[in-house]
């Protein structure tokens, strides 16, 4: 079997604080790898004079396309982003028993918690490689969820940086998606508000370290890629590769990690509140190239999800409208509609819920009339 990032020695917890260690990200790879030419969109400009409206325009393609795209010049600084990291690396260090004291309800289809490696996959023999932690947001309805100690001891600094992620970049991209759709500003950001309940959550994830072999089984099983469940995913940094897209003409493409930036991607229910207009993305995870395969591939995200409050009713956009997208019962009001938080749920319930994972070519998950696949070659 080969090692696991959870092996080394784990810092010492006590009751009150963890000791974090600093982590810095590996060297890039330096294989010649068949990247994904994503645009890139600097957030500094956002308040600029037309800034936002020149911003939407290098956004169309991506969000209607491809569905990736790169920010950078966010406003947070990669010191802050190297403390998260730091913090997530200590987590996954810490022994299992303090990790699975606030495991992940998915039979209720809830992904606030721990996600262990313990899924089969298959019969392959291989385990899953990952483990994640998934920090709900810091508003009042979530104050009683379980806090491991390194969140606990750190919780004022994870929740500043929780909700400065969503100001500074998940709230500046739904104001541009909305200027491409022709509606006030605010719309979808209201739509996906930080202080209305709704399973957003940051997220500490590693891909422990596989062999070749382990990796080589667990692809012939399943090699397809996946679409994300909420509305934005926001990924940063971390250098080692093997993140791959789907392109629009259907090859497989990496993405490359750019210095500083976040990797950001559209999500289904963002393409049911525009009709498919916004191109939910194909991607998946892979082997990484030789020069990393040892080394654990850490990561930080963020996933931004609609809440209890918003249907998931296509969205009133001119834009929409014009292109013939809008159905008469899309445009009743009165039309009753799951919302946010019931789809993902669901749609969580459906994927995690289970100790094997089960091979999905050809299926699809249906939910109440919103369909998405759950695999694609």
């Amino acid at each position: 079997m080969a090692p696991s990032a959870t092996d080394t020695q784990p810092q010492t917890a006590t009751t009150d604080r963890v000791l974090v260690k600093p982590w810095s990200r590996p060297a890039p790879t330096s294989e010649d790898l068949d990247w994904a030419p994503l645009v890139k969109i600097d957030l500094s400009r956002f308040d600029e004079p037309g800034g936002k409206q020149e911003l939407a325009k290098q956004l169309y393609d991506a969000v209607t396309k491809v569905g990736f795209w790169v920010v950078v010049n966010s406003g947070i600084e990669d010191d802050r982003v190297l403390k998260q990291f730091s913090l997530g690396n200590t987590f996954f260090k810490e022994p299992l028993e303090e990790k699975s004291r606030f495991p992940c309800n998915f039979p209720k289809g809830e992904y606030f918690g721990y996600r262990d490696a313990s899924r089969w996959i298959g019969d392959t023999g291989v385990k899953e490689n990952i483990e994640m932690l998934n920090i709900p947001k810091a508003i009042p309805a979530y104050k009683d969820e379980g806090r491991h100690e390194i969140v606990k001891a750190h919780y004022d600094e994870i929740a500043k940086f929780h909700r400065d992620v969503w100001e500074k970049v998940a709230r500046k991209l739904f104001v541009l998606i909305a200027i491409i759709l022709e509606l006030p500003e605010n719309y979808l950001a209201d739509a996906h508000a930080y202080d209305e309940n709704s399973d957003d959550h940051l997220r500490y994830m590693i891909y422990n370290v596989r062999t070749q072999d382990e990796w080589d089984r667990a692809q012939a099983y399943s090699k397809g890629g996946h679409t994300d469940f909420g509305s934005l995913t926001l990924l940063f940094s971390q250098h080692v590769a093997g993140l791959q897209i789907r392109t629009p003409e259907g090859a497989w493409k990496w993405v490359k990690p750019v210095e500083g930036g976040i990797t950001c991607n559209a999500a289904d229910t963002l393409t049911f509140l525009t009709k498919g207009f916004v191109k939910s993305t194909v991607h998946r995870v892979v082997t990484p190239p030789k020069d990393q395969l040892n080394i654990p591939r850490l990561g930080l995200l963020y996933f931004s999800r609609p809440g209890d409050k918003t249907p998931m009713k296509p969205v009133p956009s001119p834009l929409l409208e014009r292109l013939g997208l809008l159905t008469e019962e899309d445009k009743n009001d009165s039309t009753e509609a799951v919302t946010g938080t019931q789809y993902v749920r669901a749609r969580v319930k459906d994927v995690h819920d289970k100790k094997v994972l089960d091979k999905r070519e050809g299926t699809s998950f249906e939910f109440k009339g919103l369909k998405v696949q759950n695999y694609y070659e």
